[in-house]
């Protein structure tokens, strides 16, 4: 997760851990979600952790390369390793993902298990993993000092880190280092990192003017983390290092360049993701214009958005109205017919998830595949059958993980507010909907309201009985707080204008 902490001013609020670990355990249950691995599963991941050698006996040894790992401070489910050198005026760059098909025996209940759970799942207090710990955190784990399988990628770059060659092996690596995204980032800054992370930074920012040119576009704005300690759980905001934003582009190169060797075999499956609806940019450049922040009809809105600056208060506004650009992301798996959707429109460019194996389903069997296309190496039949599935799969566990990340995110949040009451805080405006009448449902009537993100504690709420502009600044007092409901009461104290360019709104890097 990004590691760069924003500190706002005040007090920091925090919440019992006890309760809000409980509160989650009920919302689990009512999931349906099993955190315990079924006996047989968790046997035959025992037993492919202690046998795995034998299986690995046509891996290359790449010990010899000096890989590193790059990941928030306390991971231990490392996907990716990362080597980087100068290759003549361009570079080589070596990319280790974890070689997770070697534990798993497809129609296996491994196999059967990860099925159902799609995705690993991440929750303010826990973790509930897509594979056994002996695993994720162990044996198929990149981490430093030991011997790992692994599908390493080797690309060559030019001069520009344009891709003008890749080639995948099986191989057994060595992880020299596990690094931090924040200790990488210091050390950067006082000039003392090691060459690879030098590197990373320079391929970082080209693939990134690579990016820019295709018609790329990201949301660059903070995000709230959920911080657990010994006894207790607080919020704060986060906002990516960038060094991570360098380390993305590694993985998007390889999500990239897999997609591509499945296009032209004609096998596989597709993150993709259609190109914003025409009404969606026209409600968008209206919202814009309606902020005086006009969106040039020339300009990409990749680039128009890399313009706003989420400390001030109407574009954070517009960075909130912009996730309406970004949707309908799904999977397309094809066999010998592509998809009439070829591209992730915001990446703008075929791509594939291939990066997490540890953590997501679908990573395993894009691996497969593009290990099978690009060296000629059988592809299990059962592996290919697997893959009309996986769409399905991965739709249902995503929504189902939503849902209950969503539940936990609410607990956390009415914890801290529960803390609160009779406070006033400063926020924006983020949204706005005007009353209905509830139609055949009187029930079902709603007055005017309003969606405010406050900066400290940061979280975003509706405040009923409101009519103003989006981008306003207001001050709200809390004046209840229903735990059992999630429920918050706001009441605006005070509003005033819709703020502009040149008034910082938002938190400030600490």
């Amino acid at each position: 997760m990004p590691v760069q902490r924003l500190s706002m001013p005040g007090d920091r609020k925090k919440a019992p851990l006890t309760t809000v670990a409980a509160r989650i355990d009920e919302a689990l249950e009512k999931s349906g979600i099993d955190t315990t691995y079924p006996e047989a599963a968790l046997a035959e991941a025992e037993s492919a952790a202690r046998t795995w050698r034998e299986h690995a006996a046509q891996h290359e040894d790449l010990t010899a390369i000096e890989f590193v790992t790059l990941d928030p401070e306390s991971s231990t489910d490392l996907d990716q390793a990362l080597h980087i050198e100068r290759d003549g005026t361009g570079y080589r760059v070596r990319y280790a993902i974890a070689d997770v098909p070697l534990f798993v025996e497809p129609h296996g209940p491994l196999d059967a298990e990860t099925r159902e759970r799609g995705l690993t799942l991440y929750l303010p207090d826990r973790r509930i993993p897509l594979h056994p710990v002996v695993l994720c955190e162990d044996e198929a784990s990149l981490l430093p000092g030991k011997d790992t399988p692994a599908f390493v990628w080797d690309f060559c770059l030019d001069e520009r880190a344009s891709v003008t060659h890749v080639n995948l092996t099986r191989a057994i690596v060595r992880n020299r280092e596990k690094l931090a995204y924040t200790a990488v980032q210091r050390a950067l800054e006082r000039g003392e990192a090691g060459s690879v992370m030098q590197l990373l930074v320079e391929v970082g920012e080209k693939r990134a003017a690579l990016e820019i040119e295709r018609g790329g576009a990201s949301l660059n704005s903070p995000e709230q983390e959920v911080v657990t300690d010994d006894d207790s759980v607080h919020l704060q905001w986060r906002l990516p290092e960038p060094i991570e934003e360098h380390n993305a582009q590694i993985s998007l190169m390889t999500g990239m360049a897999a997609a591509q060797i499945m296009i032209e075999g004609k096998l596989g499956i597709l993150r993709t993701m259609p190109p914003a609806a025409p009404e969606a940019i026209e409600r968008f450049r209206a919202q814009a214009a309606a902020l005086k922040e006009p969106w040039p009809q020339d300009l990409p809105y990749g680039e128009f958005l890399r313009t706003l600056d989420w400390r001030k208060g109407r574009h954070l506004a517009l960075l909130d109205q912009a996730t309406s650009l970004f949707r309908g992301a799904g999977y397309e798996a094809f066999d010998g017919t592509l998809p009439e959707v070829l591209e992730q429109s915001a990446i703008a460019a075929p791509y594939a998830h291939t990066t997490a194996p540890l953590r997501r389903l679908v990573d395993r069997f894009v691996l497969h595949v593009c290990h099978s296309l690009k060296t000629g190496a059988p592809l299990d039949d059962r592996v290919r059958a697997a893959l009309p599935e996986l769409p399905s799969l991965m739709h249902s566990a995503q929504q189902r993980h939503s849902v209950v990340e969503k539940k936990a995110r609410e607990i956390a949040e009415i914890g801290v507010l529960s803390t609160l009451v009779g406070s006033e805080f400063e926020g924006t405006v983020l949204d706005f909907r005007p009353a209905t009448d509830g139609g055949s449902n009187p029930s079902n009537a709603r007055p005017d309201r309003i969606e405010v993100q406050f900066s400290n504690p940061p979280v975003a709420r509706w405040i009923d009985g409101e009519n103003l502009p989006i981008g306003t600044r207001v001050k709200a007092r809390l004046e209840r707080v229903e735990e059992s409901r999630n429920w918050a009461e706001f009441s605006v104290v005070s509003a005033g204008r819709p703020r502009g360019t040149d008034g910082a709104q938002g938190p400030t890097p600490a």
